[in-house]
């Protein structure tokens, strides 16, 4: 029912936005580096450090957990190759990502822990800002540990400080106490700082001359974006007390 899914309506419209503003594609690259229609944190540098994971698979398989219009994963194969395939819960960014990608791909709408792949299908599988939503974290990372194959890579992007509250270190977040559950050995790379400077340049693109968001009328998503960049009017020292973020990278033996 998309009636208890979280955000789901808010979703639904941000990929008709998504896909229809010029002015929001000319903000993402600002922002972000490159336009995967970003809700959230992951620039070009968080994305680029996945070509150290990937791994060099004859028929390689990538699976994107929350691929929204499927922007980034089209990214991926245009620079490795392979077949593609992602799950969302939002009709309209399936709909958006089976427009975009054509080829060597598989794009359907999709729910954490209800949606399912055959076992050892996938070479590498990521979720940027999307393990959030799973009722049963725990269960979940089993089910991904199950689709990946043998020496397959799992590559999260995990934040806290937004609909996670902050923990002690990425030891103790959700995330790693399921990893642990799961018996699953992982890498973690700090990205706090990065972050933290991201937001700046989310603040200053959200305001360039070239982002007229009002002219689209989109007046109310520029102030939605605008408090998503908040925490850049802190210093990092009291930015950090309450937000993190890390990328894990989770291998399968």
């Amino acid at each position: 029912m998309t009636d208890n899914l979280l955000f789901y309506d808010a979703y639904e419209n941000f990929y008709d936005m998504a896909q229809d503003s010029t002015c929001f594609k000319k903000y993402c690259k600002l922002a972000f580096g490159e336009d995967f229609s970003q809700d959230g944190f992951s620039d070009i540098e968080q994305v680029n450090l996945m070509f150290e994971y990937i791994p060099k698979a004859q028929d390689l398989h990538m699976l994107d957990i929350g691929c929204g219009n499927g922007k980034m994963l089209g990214y991926l194969q245009s620079k490795v190759g392979g077949h593609v395939s992602g799950f969302d819960f939002s009709q309209n960014a399936i709909t958006s990502a089976n427009c975009l990608h054509t080829t060597d791909c598989d794009f359907r709408v999709g729910t954490i822990g209800e949606v399912e792949y055959q076992k050892q299908t996938f070479d590498f599988i990521v979720s940027m800002d999307t393990m959030y939503f799973a009722s049963d974290m725990v269960a979940f990372v089993a089910q991904i540990s199950s689709w990946l194959k043998s020496d397959g890579v799992f590559f999260v992007g995990y934040q806290e400080g937004d609909i996670m509250n902050k923990t002690c270190n990425s030891e103790t977040t959700i995330l790693a106490q399921s990893l642990s559950v799961n018996n699953l050995t992982y890498d973690v790379i700090d990205m706090t700082k990065q972050t933290y400077e991201m937001l700046h340049r989310k603040r200053k693109a959200i305001s360039s001359p070239c982002n007229d968001f009002s002219a689209e009328k989109l007046g109310d998503w520029y102030d939605v974006i605008l408090h998503q960049t908040d925490g850049a009017m802190l210093s990092f020292e009291e930015y950090q007390k309450s937000n993190a973020r890390w990328i894990y990278i989770v291998t399968k033996e």
